[in-house]
């Protein structure tokens, strides 16, 4: 056989096995629709099929009538106590420290779902083996939670002098408009060492209740948070950097809410211009897209005055705080750069936030 031949072959051959694979592969991710209503009963009779995932999409209105299911189950985020008692089943598996409590664990984690919660006790337990520790302790679930919430450390990733100092100061800013503004949640750490993908740094707050409702003045101080860091980086550079691009797109989604959904821009009344869609089939809620608003163009460049204004608002609140406070940015992002990491109780004591002093912003309403 010469090897024109041989190719020939072996080129056929690879061409019926593909042609078979992608047959299997068919056969194997056919819908209902698709086998039809026998031959879907038929495979049930033999066992061919051992359970059917139906999409929320294909489902008819009528089956969520009365009387058509006896009992739907709603499975919601926990709230603390629903994180106490699931945590009392996944911490069975791991021998504790005597400083853990299950309701400080809980509080850390505001928002976990039970697979969230399962996943934290595993990554302390990891956490704990790895520093040669026979006990799981609570600063192992503190660490697994920035782990989960912030993703894993980068120590490998090289940054230069220069950004260095721009992070330390864009966190610091985040931390101290954070620390002076009523009504912010607690600052639990803040860090210049870079985590995940692209995080260069982080701040991280913890909430101390979980919450189901936010005020105007709630939202303005969320918004003035996120944006501490792009004012320290003007204050103290005079320029800007890429650093707050994430921050820009958070504080612009809440200020556009606030415009559009919940009736917060004066300019614009108390109207709800983002009507949510209804699902075809569900009835479920779902953002309207750019096609269907039922606006003019007018309204539309309200809108847009009315989220720069939020912004530009929350900006100059923000550029308030960190001026009256320019000190101890500096000192704040000093430290910072030489300890790459502070806790909450260090950033009160080393910034002179812990003495009882009232606040001059918050006296001033800033």
């Amino acid at each position: 056989m010469d090897r024109k031949t041989s190719f020939n072959l072996w080129y056929w051959i690879a061409a019926v096995l593909g042609i078979l694979a992608l047959q299997y592969v068919w056969t194997s991710s056919r819908t209902i629709e698709q086998l039809g209503y026998s031959d879907f009963r038929a495979l049930v009779r033999e066992g061919k099929i051992a359970e059917v995932e139906i999409g929320a999409e294909i489902l008819d209105p009528a089956l969520l009538r009365a009387g058509r299911f006896d009992r739907q189950v709603l499975v919601d985020r926990p709230d603390k106590k629903g994180r106490i008692d699931i945590l009392a089943v996944h911490l069975k598996k791991v021998v504790l420290d005597a400083d853990v409590d299950r309701a400080q664990v809980a509080a850390l984690t505001p928002g976990f779902t039970g697979a969230d919660l399962a996943n934290l006790v595993n990554e302390a337990a990891l956490l704990a083996t790895r520093r040669g520790a026979d006990k799981v302790a609570l600063q192992d679930f503190t660490h697994a939670v920035e782990r989960i919430v912030a993703g894993l450390e980068k120590r490998n990733r090289v940054l230069t002098p220069a950004e260095r100092r721009v992070i330390a100061h864009h966190e610091m800013g985040h931390a101290l408009v954070a620390l002076a503004l009523p009504g912010a949640d607690p600052v639990h750490k803040v860090s210049i060492i870079p985590r995940g993908v692209s995080a260069l740094g982080y701040t991280i707050q913890r909430p101390t209740e979980d919450r189901y409702l936010m005020d105007q003045g709630e939202l303005e101080t969320k918004m003035a948070v996120l944006l501490g860091g792009r004012a320290a980086e003007r204050l103290a550079f005079g320029r800007l950097s890429t650093g707050a691009a994430d921050d820009l797109q958070k504080a612009t989604d809440i200020a556009r809410a606030m415009a559009m959904r919940f009736g917060m821009a004066e300019e614009l009344g108390e109207v709800a211009y983002a009507r949510e869609g209804r699902n075809a089939y569900l009835g479920a809620d779902r953002p309207i897209t750019l096609f269907e608003r039922e606006f003019g163009e007018a309204t539309a460049a309200a809108i847009d005055r009315a989220v720069r204004r939020q912004v530009d608002a929350a900006l100059a609140r923000a550029m308030a705080v960190l001026t009256e406070r320019r000190a101890a940015l500096e000192r704040g992002a000093a430290l910072l750069l030489e300890r790459e990491t502070l806790g909450e109780a260090e950033l009160k004591a080393l910034l002179g936030l812990d003495r009882g002093v009232p606040d001059r912003a918050a006296r001033d309403g800033v």
